[in-house]
């Protein structure tokens, strides 16, 4: 049983380095990397020269806390792509390299996508 864990993982890791290899964020078209776990959401704008993050938004954060966008559904993806999108526009950033990881762009990651395009992202 160890063994299939192990696979998974290293299977895993290699899905996102194809995704990630050839994706570069800089500081005016930072990666909007999106991570799913089993009960949340994250978000961030990360800037890959400079080794910074940004931006973040999670639904472990101080806003999310207390609604029912505090967990993960397509819901509260969609409003942590509004809610990325502002922040991106508010640095004045409004091109982005979309960083889907080892996820398949379906279901909360594309609700996610769809969401900040609308609120004015661009990729």
């Amino acid at each position: 049983m160890e063994s299939n864990v192990l696979e998974r993982k290293r299977k895993r890791a290699t899905r996102a380095l194809r995704v990630r290899k050839q994706l570069r964020g800089t500081l005016q078209k930072p990666r909007l990397c999106v991570v799913k776990s089993n009960k949340h959401i994250t978000a961030q704008l990360i800037d890959d020269d400079r080794g910074i993050t940004l931006a973040s938004v999670s639904t472990m954060s101080k806003e999310m806390k207390g609604k029912k966008l505090a967990s993960k559904s397509k819901e509260a993806a969609k409003a942590l792509g509004s809610s990325i999108a502002q922040l991106a526009l508010e640095k004045q950033v409004a091109t982005v390299i979309f960083d889907r990881g080892p996820f398949k762009y379906h279901g909360i990651v594309a609700e996610l996508a769809q969401a900040a395009r609308e609120a004015g992202l661009q990729f």
